[in-house]
């Protein structure tokens, strides 16, 4: 590595490393390491989702677009007197409710260590928490990778969650 080019190693919402002098200085390290991880040319995207997938999208794919605002998040969980209108979604009441209807289904809880957005231990206390029946808790499994939130933006742990979904896949599959 020249002396102009360091290496730069974010922790938080996404973590994965990435040479760069551009990365160094960046005002939004996000951004450039999103970025970086995926090119700047989106045109594959944009023609697989528009020939394959048929989305009428007329701007193409934004990375990072302001969405959340015009998001809806109102959602009545099974069991509640009325909708939560708050800013986020749970939906745990959903999948303990599917899981007791289904004995038979088997959940792979997914994630980076080093995830900021949605943190290790908080996965964990949400699935342990969930209203089941003892028995059922033996069908969640659990599986974290060295990553940040977007566990695919580092290649290594993508390898492992393709690996670790695939296997998933295979073994639960009736």
């Amino acid at each position: 590595m020249g002396p102009s080019i360091r290496r730069v190693i974010l922790v938080g919402l996404i973590a994965c490393a990435v040479s760069s002098a551009a990365a160094a200085s960046a005002a939004e390290p996000k951004r450039v390491m999103v970025l970086h991880s995926f090119g700047t040319n989106f045109k594959p995207w944009n023609d697989y989702a528009r020939t394959t997938l048929r989305f009428p999208a007329e701007d193409g794919f934004k990375i990072f677009a302001p969405v959340f605002p015009a998001w809806d998040m109102a959602h009545q969980a099974p069991g509640m007197p009325a909708p939560f209108t708050g800013q986020t979604t749970n939906v745990m009441l959903d999948l303990a409710t599917v899981m007791k209807q289904n004995p038979n289904l088997k959940v792979l809880n997914t994630g980076g260590y080093y995830d900021l957005a949605t943190p290790y231990f908080e996965g964990v206390y949400e699935m342990e928490h969930l209203p089941i029946p003892d028995a059922l808790r033996a069908n969640i499994e659990y599986k974290y990778f060295p990553s940040g939130h977007m566990v695919y933006l580092n290649e290594p742990a993508l390898g492992a969650l393709h690996d670790t979904v695939a296997d998933f896949v295979r073994r639960t599959s009736h």
